[in-house]
């Protein structure tokens, strides 16, 4: 494991329009562009971005022999199996990028019982990501 990093988990996730997504998510969410690999037509190959010590790998859905094992949230009636959860310094500012970008807001942005400030959301393909100022990594 990197020591920069606090974690050895990475998650990858599939859009229809990578490109735009990734636009979005640095953009709305604040993540960093670490590497963007193209594809033909418009497609995204392997992404890297960052968010502090953690890291997504957006990249194109595609139709490979892969694509019979994932869903699109719109697929399954706006379904998810897992969410991503992004630990921010200041989620209120994230709130108000999110509103402004168009994300379906699914909880509202509150002061947590376990600590922290957050919110739940669906970026521009229907994934929901929780975002919160909670941090997991600080000493109970």
């Amino acid at each position: 494991m990197n020591e920069k990093t606090k974690s050895c988990v990475t998650v990858s996730i599939l859009y229809r329009d990578a490109p735009a997504a990734i636009a979005w998510l640095c953009r709305v969410f604040g993540f960093e562009k670490h590497a963007v690999y193209p594809g033909p037509d418009n497609t995204i190959l392997h992404s890297e971005l960052t968010l502090g010590g953690g890291m997504i790998m957006p990249a194109s859905l595609g139709d490979g022999p892969y694509r019979q094992y994932i869903k699109q949230p719109d697929e399954i009636d706006g379904a998810e199996t897992m969410t991503a959860c992004l630990t921010v310094d200041d989620a209120d500012a994230v709130y108000a990028r999110a509103k402004e970008a168009g994300a379906e807001i699914l909880f509202d942005i509150e002061d947590k019982h376990y600590g922290g400030r957050g919110f739940t959301c669906r970026d521009l393909e229907g994934h929901i990501w929780n975002i919160g100022t909670y941090d997991p990594w600080q000493a109970k």
